[in-house]
């Protein structure tokens, strides 16, 4: 069974700095390139940051350039998303998507559509 889990939520002030998690099960995990999405109350869901399955190629949205990194280890089977600068305009649900694929160099997104397999998501919430 595919199972991703979020972890790493919470709540920080404006400028603070958090570090979300992802575990993946084995086998999604080493065929798979993984995303990062956010979705705030009211709002679409929204790519933020994704990793090539051999974690060479990465891509961000532009509102997190420069403030975030997306990062894998291959041998815990996890990605990361390390957010810094954190403003109250990052205020959401944080979602780990997969998708299986057989290219080292593939960034899966923007489109949510584009994901095989999703986690449950965890909230960051940024205080002003």
């Amino acid at each position: 069974q595919v199972q991703l889990v979020e972890s790493g939520g919470g709540l920080v002030q404006a400028g603070g700095s958090l570090r979300l998690s992802c575990a993946a099960s084995e086998r999604t995990f080493s065929v798979s390139g993984l995303s990062w999405f956010r979705q705030a109350p009211g709002k679409e869901r929204e790519f933020v940051a994704g990793i090539s399955r051999s974690g060479g190629s990465t891509s961000y949205a532009d509102s997190v350039k420069g403030r975030f990194t997306i990062s894998r280890d291959n041998a815990k089977n996890t990605v990361y998303l390390q957010m810094t600068s954190l403003k109250p305009e990052d205020t959401a649900d944080y979602f780990c998507a997969a998708r299986a694929t057989f290219r080292d160099d593939y960034i899966p997104g923007p489109g949510p559509l584009d994901m095989d397999f999703w986690g449950k998501g965890t909230l960051v919430t940024v205080s002003s």
